[in-house]
Formats: C-alpha cells, structure tokens, sequence
C-alpha cells in the first residue's frame, strides 16, 4: 500500500468528513436540524426578500 492510498482509504472516513466533500448536498443534510432548540447565545436572523423588475419567480 502506498502513502497515499493509506491517506484516502475508507477505513479512515468518518460520517463528519461528509460535510467537507465537494458537490452539491441536500439541504436536510447540512443545514436543517428539526429538533434544534435555540440557546442564549445563540444569534438568530431573517432576512427580507424582496422581488426585482423582470426576475421571474423560481417555482419549485
């Protein structure tokens, strides 16, 4: 076994490494946690959207 196949080999992947893959990821499988409860310390935000002259509307 070379170096570099004992660097990539699966034995050394963790469930965490998944989050720093390249690619697109499903939104439920990095950002959306339904059973998160806010904390204190927590900074929470929203944000406005509002709709631009002759941009159409993504319909989903």
């Amino acid at each position: 076994m070379s170096y570099r196949e004992g660097l990539m080999s699966p034995q050394t992947e963790t469930k965490a490494s998944v989050g720093f893959k390249a690619g697109v990821k499903e939104y439920k499988l990095t950002y959306y946690t339904p059973d998160y409860e806010p904390h204190d310390h927590d900074i929470l935000a929203a944000f406005r959207v509002t709709p631009q002259p002759g941009v159409r509307q993504k319909k989903q």
